[in-house]
């Protein structure tokens, strides 16, 4: 029977072989701390106006300070969750090779199916991970095409209200309305859907990365991850590791919140570890506005010059190709 897993041992071989020759191991992500994110009950802000008031203000507080926090009661049902990650399970479980073909089953845009990293050039640039990165457009109104597609699409909508709900609110606590900005420029059909999954990887488990680190090229990150863990930030120049809990979404700001809101919420680096035994699965959904759209920061004086969402895209897609790496907002600032 056909492996699930890509051919990481194979098309990687040489940068393994390198890192066996090396004296010294080349990095070492099992250095971290453990770390409780903020965890914010979402159903306060349909009580009490005060308690609603502090509600926001811990948002706005963890998107200040950690840039990351998790969110219970957030209204998106057990059984929608469930019947993502079953569909989720089911399509990453096939033959490598039939995972190759799916983008087209699903009617997926070309490149929608990843795995690894193919400009990798040393262990640290190795992602070793498989996702399907998943335009909108390419499953709204998919009329159940199939049960991936419908349940991707039904998953999207529901997590597109929470999204946008908390953009409204840190958008308020900056003085503005993100309503208006919202139906102008953030339509769900302007965002994407990523399901991921980490294989067990033997080889080096404590120097290869399940997702290298990065920021996120959104405005908001909405996360559902099971209860393997992997998930490390950076915090005050230190990496801590995100323990799952169960019925618990977790959020971050993206680059093009941090530039709107010009530095005052954090888009942070992150990162997956590898896991030697147990595989690893999430989705996340990212709050996008469409291509055109120019992002200004909101306050004086500006920290980023205004780009499009288009421009930010094709830079950071120059600087993988040339550097190996994501170079992000630093290219931006005035």
């Amino acid at each position: 029977m056909d492996s699930a897993d890509p051919p990481f041992h194979e098309t990687y071989k040489a940068l393994f072989n390198n890192a066996a020759k090396e004296s010294t191991p080349p990095m070492a992500i099992s250095t971290f701390e453990e770390c409780e994110l903020p965890l914010i009950d979402l159903s306060r802000l349909d009580k009490s106006p005060d308690e609603s008031m502090e509600c926001k203000a811990e948002i706005a507080k963890a998107s200040r300070e950690w840039g990351f926090f998790q969110v219970v009661n957030h209204g998106i049902s057990r059984e929608i969750l469930e019947r993502m990650r079953r569909e989720q399970v089911k399509v990453f479980k096939q033959p490598f090779q039939e995972k190759v073909k799916e983008e087209l089953l699903l009617n997926m845009s070309s490149g929608s199916y990843r795995w690894g990293s193919p400009r990798a050039t040393c262990l640290r640039q190795l992602a070793w991970s498989e996702a399907f990165h998943v335009p909108l457009t390419d499953i709204l109104g998919s009329d159940g095409f199939s049960n991936l597609s419908s349940t991707m699409e039904q998953f999207a909508a529901t997590l597109s209200g929470l999204a946008n709900r908390l953009a409204e609110i840190l958008a308020e606590n900056m003085g503005h309305s993100w309503s208006d900005y919202m139906r102008e420029n953030c339509l769900l059909r302007s965002c994407y859907l990523r399901i991921n999954r980490y294989p067990p990887c033997p080889m080096f488990p404590t120097n290869v990365f399940g997702l290298v680190p990065h920021t996120d090229s959104d405005f908001l990150t909405v996360l559902h991850q099971d209860d393997v863990g992997g998930l490390q930030l950076v915090r005050d120049g230190r990496w801590f590791a995100v323990n799952p809990k169960p019925d618990v979404l977790i959020v971050n700001i993206g680059d093009l919140f941090q530039a709107w809101s010009n530095g005052v919420y954090k888009s942070v680096v992150h990162r997956v570890a590898t896991n030697p035994r147990v595989e690893r699965f999430s989705t996340a959904y990212f709050l996008c506005p469409s291509d055109d759209t120019v992002i200004k920061s909101c306050g004086e004086p500006p920290v980023y010059r205004d780009f499009s969402f288009r421009e930010y895209l094709q830079q950071v897609k120059e600087d993988v190709k040339n550097l190996g790496d994501k170079v992000g907002l630093p290219r931006f600032l005035l």
